[in-house]
């Protein structure tokens, strides 16, 4: 079986990893991936040139005789007709919803309209166009929580303590247009600890694959700016049983269920971004893929045959039975380079990955140089995650191993799984 993983980040790099590992004859395939990425997956070959249209993808596909892509970046799946349209045009099967339904991701202001109709719980918002439409709705309700409505690699949120915080933001996305045209939504700030649960969705089936919790900020204790996210956790025990059966009941099974009334086909991970306030769990938003880094301490706990379970689940067959999650915990700790969020360093000499065992590591901005060796090439850098039977273990192993890792300018989170536990 040939797969192509669709994406070059740390989140791909997990991905191509944890279908490497599936037994049986699969050979994987990435676009547009990455030097660390090729040491397990080839290159798509295209005879046009570069790929730089999703039909021009496809067509590549077709000529290698693909039988599976796996969506892993986002972008592709709402870029021109939408990469799972065109495969399914084509006859190959994706992992990754049309883009219809992945407006789900695409605009916050669509998810609030679903989450509404669909009675699902979110807290309450306001669409505006202007810095002054803006601070209305806000009004006196600090901290406000400010979100742009497309696209953003997770750095498009906000949560302000007051109007001087709001202004700056607002002007960045409404004014600077920062992130590009759009709208913004002004959302009800809501209180309570943060959760991720992923889902595999196939039309009217589900299977809930496990939670996460990410660290957004880029200094210890959550301080700082807001980051593509600076390390993750995952474990079931991070969730009580009777809490997680209110979440597939009032929230997951709901969302299937708006999908196919809306008439919006889903073949792929679905996330949900929780908020475990006292009246109950409320949705922060929807993520039409695996996110990062939470894939890279997920995807290492998925035991079995995970290529033919993503090769059915896109086939329309959800499988529960080729697929576990181990149980303990996983923990994983970023490496970011000089300058991030606000900028990046690039090109200085990454050490000590050579040494690392009992854990995994994964490239999110990483490229080698004229001399081989692994060089930063982004504001994420390095993704170190392991695995152990309680929190505690994994913590000190993860760090343990990423005290190996060097680079000059690094910054490292030194609380990932220690603190909002």
């Amino acid at each position: 079986m040939k797969i192509l993983v669709v994406g070059k980040g740390g989140r791909e790099h997990a991905l191509i990893s944890a279908l490497s590992a599936s037994p049986g004859n699969v050979s994987i395939y990435s676009f547009p991936g990455s030097d660390a990425i090729f040491d397990l997956a080839q290159p798509l070959p295209s005879e046009d040139g570069p790929l730089g249209s999703v039909s021009s993808l496809v067509s590549a596909m077709q000529r290698e005789g693909i039988d599976l892509c796996v969506a892993g970046e986002e972008s592709y799946l709402v870029r021109e007709e939408g990469l799972a349209n065109a495969c399914q045009i084509a006859g190959i099967p994706c992992w990754g919803p049309p883009k219809e339904a992945a407006q789900l991701e695409a605009s916050k202001e669509f998810a609030k309209e679903f989450m509404l109709r669909h009675a699902i719980p979110t807290g309450g918002y306001h669409a505006v166009d202007t810095v002054e439409a803006a601070l209305n709705a806000i009004g006196e309700q600090y901290p406000t929580v400010l979100k742009f409505d497309g696209l953003a690699a997770g750095k498009g949120v906000a949560i302000c303590p007051d109007r001087e915080s709001a202004e700056e933001f607002l002007n960045e996305v409404l004014e600077e247009r920062k992130f590009g045209d759009g709208r913004l939504l002004v959302e009800e700030y809501l209180e309570g600890p943060e959760i991720s649960i992923f889902v595999s969705v196939v039309d009217h089936d589900f299977q809930i694959l496990a939670p996460a919790r990410d660290y957004k900020r880029i200094f210890n204790d959550d301080q700082g700016p807001n980051t593509g996210g600076m390390g993750a956790v995952s474990s079931w025990e991070m969730i009580a049983p009777d809490l997680m059966k209110v979440i597939e009941e009032t929230i997951v099974r709901p969302t299937v269920a708006g999908l196919v009334n809306d008439g919006l086909p889903y073949r792929g991970f679905l996330y949900f971004g929780l908020m475990l306030t006292q009246s109950g769990p409320k949705v922060l938003e929807y993520n039409c893929r695996f996110g990062d880094p939470e894939a890279e301490v997920v995807l290492p706990m998925i035991r079995g045959d995970f290529a033919a379970y993503l090769y059915e689940a896109a086939r329309g067959s959800l499988r529960p039975d080729l697929i576990s999650i181990a149980d303990g915990w996983g923990v994983c700790v970023v490496s970011a380079s000089a300058g991030y969020p606000a900028s990046s360093r690039t090109g200085d000499l990454i050490s000590g990955m050579e040494t690392v065992a009992g854990a995994q590591v994964f490239h999110a901005g990483t490229r080698r140089n004229a001399q081989g060796d692994f060089e930063t090439a982004g504001g994420r850098v390095l993704v170190v995650s392991a695995t152990d039977s309680s929190r505690e273990k994994a913590v000190a192993r993860v760090y343990a191993e990423c005290e190996k890792i060097h680079f000059d300018g690094m910054q490292r989170r030194s609380d990932i799984g220690v603190k909002n536990f």
